[in-house]
């Protein structure tokens, strides 16, 4: 009998000895269920295989569902006691899942990573809601500026301004010499208006957020402001579907500068890889000489689910998911912006000065006001702000009928805390 012959039967049984030890049979393994929405579903089933590897005890049940039906598709599940155990969750919609008692409190257990110290502080507060923390901070979306660097040069601008003062100033240079527009604020979105707002240091609501504070001095300054690009013909009266294609005008000039968000940075050297060299980007400015000045805390957070019944497998998922490799992986993976400082010495962010803009916007960053019915309030801002750049309202009939209907939308919220509901 040949030595090879005799070892052979032992050594199949130390292979599937060690493939055990390994790696549990699937059906032994505990399932966790995971939704996540857009493109950071489309990622999930890779980001999820890595986690299964270090954790074979656990298998993720990924369920890939678009942005578009996701808020739906939580309240139908969350209706019929079937939320995932862990879930993505829009940044806006934190305090409308609070209410319903759908979240788990993860403070002990976030505190226990020993993370929190790494976390900007904007994207860690629009977690916390009535003093609990409610999900913890995945990716961030803010706003800052992104400018033609050369159509500012031409016009005798070396650098971009720092205060709204400046830039508008420099807007009438670039026209002056280029013709067209200076900025493009799209006319049917709340951000820009709410941005301004907050950097007045306008409360948006008052009385426990019971009521509108659209008719506060505060707000009405930034509002003026927000009409001022479109009164002075500095900004095209349009909605960004109203124009044909924003890579292209902004490639031509038609506009030099835009406030928009990170998913822009990839956009525009796929689109514009011409004049890649030709634009750049730059922290918002204030109205009261801070530089950066102040912009949304936006973005989307990971949640467990209160009525999981998988909580410790589920809270180890979150955990891997929201480490800092995996922060960075993300923003390789999708654009996604990381919520921590860790990654962001990342050479892939840390060497990328356009992206470097976001970096430094994250140290004054605010959200919202954090209330189930921002989102309708929200809408709201957008179309009174809309109907006043049209001319079609004056903007003190604009911002009380914003007011009015702000608190016909919070009616039903002051009845329930007068209850003590």
């Amino acid at each position: 009998m040949s030595r090879t012959r005799s070892l052979c039967p032992r050594s199949i049984l130390l292979a599937c000895a060690l493939i055990l030890s390994g790696c549990q049979p699937e059906e032994e393994a505990e399932v966790v269920e995971f939704w996540a929405f857009g493109s950071e579903g489309e990622v999930a089933h890779e980001l999820a295989g890595e986690f299964e590897r270090l954790n074979p005890e656990i298998r993720v049940e990924v369920q890939q569902i678009p942005w578009s039906a996701a808020h739906e598709k939580l309240l139908t599940a969350y209706a019929g006691g079937n939320l995932p155990d862990v879930f993505q969750l829009g940044n806006t919609w934190i305090a409308e899942f609070a209410a319903l008692r759908a979240l788990e409190d993860v403070a002990a257990r976030f505190e226990n990573t020993g993370r929190k110290g790494d976390y900007f502080e904007g994207p860690l507060d629009v977690a916390v809601v009535d003093e609990r923390m409610l999900a913890v901070p995945w990716y961030v979306d803010t706003r800052i500026l992104f400018y033609r660097r050369d159509l500012l040069e031409a016009a005798g601008i070396a650098s971009p301004p720092r205060s709204w003062e400046g830039w508008f100033e420099a807007m009438i240079r670039v026209r002056e010499r280029h013709g067209d527009f200076g900025l493009f604020l799209p006319i049917d979105a709340w951000e820009v208006p709410v941005i301004f707002a907050l950097q007045q240091g306008a409360a948006l609501l008052k009385d426990g957020n019971r009521y509108g504070d659209f008719l506060h001095p505060d707000f009405r300054a930034a509002f003026d402001f927000y009409l001022r690009g479109f009164r002075e013909k500095l900004t095209p009266a349009e909605a960004s579907g109203q124009m044909a294609n924003l890579y292209r005008e902004f490639g031509r000039g038609y506009f030099a500068a835009l406030i928009t968000g990170p998913w822009n940075l990839g956009e525009f050297r796929r689109r514009l890889p011409d004049v890649d060299a030709a634009w750049d980007t730059a922290p918002l400015p204030s109205f009261d000489g801070s530089y950066p000045g102040i912009s949304l805390a936006g973005g989307a957070s990971l949640a467990l689910a209160a009525g999981s019944t998988r909580k410790e497998a589920a809270w180890k998922l979150i955990e891997f998911l929201t480490a800092p490799p995996q922060q960075i992986r993300l923003y390789r993976l999708t654009g996604d912006l990381p919520p921590g400082r860790t990654a962001w010495s990342d050479p892939v962010l840390a060497g990328d000065h356009k992206a470097q803009s976001f970096r430094r916007q994250m140290d004054r960053l605010l959200p919202p006001p954090k209330i189930p019915e921002w989102e309708r309030i929200a809408s709201r801002i957008a179309a009174y702000a809309e109907k006043a750049a049209r001319g079609e309202m004056a903007p003190s009939a604009a911002l009380e009928a914003l007011n009015d209907e702000v608190d016909r939308i919070l009616e039903k919220r002051r009845w329930l805390l007068e209850r003590g509901r």
